[in-house]
């Protein structure tokens, strides 16, 4: 296609936008992410002798490739901030682009916020049943995923996502070190089979590890081993930090460490669950009161298993015309339509509480905050944010969303989220409100 449009000379201006046409099945939100690795990697996208003489070789010109021998970037890409809230049918991305430049870019953005995209609700549902549908418990959330990711970069993705929603501790150590997140974690039961006895292994890792005293108690018999952990604890002298609960009755389980640790008097041990936990699981616990502290995610948060899809799209909604003058261009294709223009989102506020959404004309005027903001401009990026912000955008926007859209149960609540066209844009597209 780029061979093509440029051999037609049809590289002028072009406006193409990144949205999902529906919400995946079993989300009500969706959180974005994923913006910021997609900014370094548009802006420092380029081609090689290797990548050029193969290109070459499957039968491009030497007129395309000398070209792409000095591509740079050097359009404009509007966006969502990481950890912004966002629905069917909104922009995410708009990028303003000379066509090849933002016809190239595509794959790449769709990857990336695709993915993260994905990953980061999931971990926003997670954290908001940890919290009892409150946000601000992601803190006790920890990303347990990397063996169930799908291949190494998934997972330092699914680390950083899920950093976006807030979850700060991650058991993989290399995203910890890039990202500068918590490393978090404890022992296998291969650790306590490598031992003669339960006891000799607790005694062993906690005089190797007298910072970090956490021990996995369900290798054998989960009540015995909170026994042994305790007097592990009293026996060496080091403090037990917590212990960990990894399958059977989680909330009897859990019921049962709790008492044999207050009756050792350690009130203050943390106890840690995992295996096969989702946000509907952790709901039901939290609900019926367990007394769990740490809740290690894996499989689920790492390949978000009940939904493992945002279908994301990128598509030329503009372009410029060879005398100038911009074009709105559109698909017509049935269960495919698209809405013609460069768009913003505006969205309404009333009493802290998201009210809803506006699709607008990028250039129309219209009630509330305009979503997608500067990301770059003339190929520079002018948006760099620290995970620490992003974290805190996501934790006050999901206390802005409506009580009824944060039970891990879609259509629990009467109405969907509002979103919606403005006249002026459904006039334009011939629809009375927005697709999807």
């Amino acid at each position: 296609m780029s061979a093509s449009y440029l051999r037609r000379g049809l590289d002028r201006p072009a406006v193409f936008e990144l949205f999902a046409r529906h919400l995946p099945p079993n989300r009500d939100w969706l959180l974005a992410a994923g913006l910021g690795p997609s900014l370094r990697l548009i802006t420092e996208l380029r081609f090689g002798p290797e990548q050029l003489a193969y290109l070459g070789s499957i039968g491009f010109e030497d007129e395309f490739c000398d070209y792409l021998s000095g591509f740079r970037f050097s359009g404009n890409v509007d966006a969502m901030p990481e950890g912004t809230l966002c629905f069917a049918a909104e922009p995410l991305v708009r990028v303003t682009a000379p066509r090849i430049e933002a016809q190239l870019v595509e794959t790449l953005l769709l990857n990336q916020i695709n993915f993260q995209t994905m990953i980061a609700t999931k971990a926003a549902r997670v954290a908001l049943a940890a919290g009892g549908g409150e946000p601000g418990a992601a803190a006790s959330v920890i990303d347990f995923s990397p063996r169930r990711d799908h291949g190494i970069d998934a997972a330092m993705k699914v680390a950083r996502s899920a950093a976006v929603a807030g979850v700060e501790g991650t058991s993989n150590v290399a995203a910890a070190m890039r990202y500068g997140l918590e490393a978090v974690g404890t022992m296998a039961h291969s650790y306590v089979l490598s031992f003669e006895s339960e006891p000799q292994a607790f005694r062993a890792f906690l005089e190797d590890h007298p910072e970090r005293g956490v021990l996995l108690v369900d290798t054998y018999d989960s009540l015995r081993g909170v026994e042994n952990a305790a007097a592990a604890a009293r026996e060496t002298g080091v403090p037990l930090a917590g212990i960990r609960l990894d399958s059977g009755d989680l909330l009897e389980l859990s019921r049962g460490a709790r008492r044999l640790l207050d009756e050792a008097g350690l009130a203050e041990t943390r106890i840690a669950a995992s295996g096969d936990l989702e946000e509907r699981r952790i709901c039901e616990l939290v609900a019926a009161g367990a007394p769990i502290d740490l809740w290690g995610v894996g499989t689920d948060l790492g390949t978000s298993r009940d939904s493992p899809v945002v279908n994301g799209v990128y598509k030329l909604v503009a372009d410029a015309g060879p005398a100038g003058g911009w074009r709105d261009v559109a698909k017509h294709s049935p269960d495919k339509a698209t809405v013609g223009g460069a768009k913003q989102v505006h969205r309404r506020i009333d009493g802290g509480r998201m009210a809803g959404d506006t699709i607008v004309a990028a250039e129309e005027e219209a009630p509330g905050e305009a979503l997608l903001v500067p990301a770059v401009r003339k190929g520079e990026i002018v948006r760099r944010e620290q995970l620490a912000s992003v974290r805190a955008r996501a934790t006050d926007q999901l206390r802005a969303l409506p009580d009824a859209l944060r039970l891990p149960e879609p259509g629990a609540h009467p109405e969907p989220y509002p979103v919606e066209l403005s006249p002026m844009l459904a006039r334009r597209a011939g629809l009375s409100s927005a697709p999807g």
